[in-house]
């Protein structure tokens, strides 16, 4: 069995981009992508818009527990999402994304920037071509998003928090490159979507 990321061994705010990178480069999550079981079932399990997870309507205190779910999570080409093993997959019920992003770091500025984003979950996600960000099509009611894995279009995805959404235009605007975006590890996101 493959084991989910080891835990953050400092406080998010203190970890440099180049520890984060380490961890990511260190995360080995199971391949659910591969595994088609025969059986299959309902969780009873919902995911709700504030990123608290609940069993049969009672929420499930133990993070532990959260974060080893959160590794067996697939989206599913329809748009839903299970719980995945290879010995069955069970229907999961997701309110809005299946995390949140709670925390952001940057360095660098331009298309030099870096942007590691903290999930609910503790995983860390760097934004970039492989986990784009998207805004939404109408600046008066964005809806910011991270793609966290999985196939691009249809995988799984934060929501990025509004406190962040924030900080992110801020960086754009301060950087005055015509059509506000925000470059990370390479890619251009455009604060708009087009």
């Amino acid at each position: 069995m493959v084991s989910p990321a080891p835990s953050l061994p400092k406080d998010f705010a203190q970890l440099s981009l180049t520890e984060a990178a380490e961890l990511l480069a260190a995360r080995k999550l199971p391949p659910v992508e591969a595994w088609h079981p025969e059986r299959e079932g309902d969780s009873a399990m919902e995911i709700r818009a504030d990123g608290s997870w609940y069993h049969e309507g009672g929420r499930i205190n133990r993070p532990a527990m959260v974060k080893l779910f959160s590794t067996i999570l697939r989206r599913e080409p329809d748009g839903g999402h299970v719980l995945v093993t290879p010995a069955e997959k069970l229907a999961i019920a997701v309110e809005d994304t299946a995390f949140r992003a709670v925390e952001m770091k940057s360095e660098g500025e331009g298309r030099a920037r870096r942007l590691v984003f903290r999930l609910d979950t503790d995983d860390l996600v760097m934004a970039g071509p492989d986990h784009p960000l998207r805004f939404g099509h109408d600046p008066d009611d964005p809806d910011p998003r991270l793609h966290v894995r999985g196939r691009i279009g249809c995988g799984l995805e934060a929501r990025i928090d509004r406190a962040l959404y924030y900080e992110i235009v801020n960086l754009a605007l301060a950087e005055d490159s015509g059509a506000p975006a925000i470059w990370s590890n390479g890619a251009r996101f455009a604060l708009v979507d087009r």
